[in-house]
């Protein structure tokens, strides 16, 4: 269903966004990327240019302003203006662009209530309120569901809206003040064996749980979904497999041969307490299931930063 159309992806220069690129590329349609010092997406005109140079047929809304828990509480009003403006206007200019006949928008686990019942099945999405420390973020983005259900329903407006659970992989953002728990607990331990370190400092108690999906996993759901789901629904992509903080901590330090003491910094917030997402709907409407299992995903990635770190 991809063959020959015309793509435009925002975030096609980010980790996820790449690995999107390059499963466009293997349908054989005509992705179209930018940076946004060409087109800023918080600012309507260039929204409109952007559209009118671009023309496109279907749209993958990938950007996004993210970071981990400590970017999440230094900039909750940036994580929500930044997100929610971004799509909002991409959306109603699409809308009233025409042509489009496809919206594919990216959502986010974070859009969960704190305290939902696990696994994370998407009738729940509104049973609660989000974490606090990325509430801001979470419930921008989820905005942007009620905006595609709403202009379903009043303008026949083709929009699908996923929610990908914790990604890592290859490419990944390494940097301290905003990487997510992956990258950054992996350059924690390639640091600190590098270093001759024997003690590293983690954040909270390592009792919260989460799921990990494979970047190239990821885009190759949301591909999957751009090509045959056409619902009002959203729906989760995942594994399925949850991990506890402290049980990924020490995954990561064997897979990178550090040996040294995990002290556990518990006067920082662990986030959620648990997340894990019920995984059949992607599986039942368009086929997806994860296929890169998780050490082999983690012993991927960390052998790319030690490439290239």
């Amino acid at each position: 269903m991809l063959k020959g159309k015309k793509v435009l992806i925002t975030g096609a220069h980010g980790f996820l966004g790449r690995h999107v690129v390059r499963q466009l590329l293997s349908r054989e349609c005509f992705p179209t990327a930018f940076h946004s010092d060409q087109f800023d997406l918080r600012k309507r005109r260039d929204v409109v240019a952007l559209l009118n140079v671009t023309e496109p047929d279907i749209i993958f809304h990938l950007a996004a302003v993210v970071g981990g828990i400590g970017a999440n509480r230094e900039n909750p009003g940036k994580f929500f203006y930044d997100n929610a403006i971004m799509g909002i206007q991409l959306i109603e200019e699409a809308r009233q662009h025409g042509g489009v006949e496809k919206f594919v928008c990216i959502g986010t686990v974070c859009a969960y209530p704190k305290f939902a019942r696990t696994p994370f099945d998407e009738s729940d999405l509104w049973s609660g309120y989000p974490e606090e420390t990325n509430a801001p973020y979470g419930l921008a983005k989820k905005m942007l569901l009620v905006q595609l259900q709403a202009y379903r329903q009043q303008y026949g407006f083709n929009g699908i809206y996923l929610l990908p659970v914790n990604l890592y992989g290859p490419g990944d953002n390494f940097k301290p003040e905003s990487s997510h728990v992956i990258p950054a607990l992996i350059k924690k331990c390639v640091d600190a064996v590098r270093d001759g370190e024997k003690q590293i400092v983690i954040w909270g108690t390592g009792s919260a749980s989460r799921e990990f999906l494979y970047v190239e996993d990821a885009a190759e759901g949301i591909v999957l979904a751009g090509e045959t789901y056409d619902g009002y629904a959203p729906v989760n992509l995942g594994t399925g497999m949850e991990i506890t903080i402290r049980e990924l901590v020490e995954i990561i330090a064997e897979l990178t041969g550090f040996d040294g003491q995990i002290q556990w910094d518990t006067t920082k917030p662990d986030g959620q307490p648990r997340r894990c997402l019920d995984v059949t709907r992607a599986e039942k409407e368009f086929g997806f299931k994860a296929k890169v299992g998780f050490r082999e995903g983690l012993r991927r990635t960390i052998n790319w930063y030690t490439r290239n770190s």
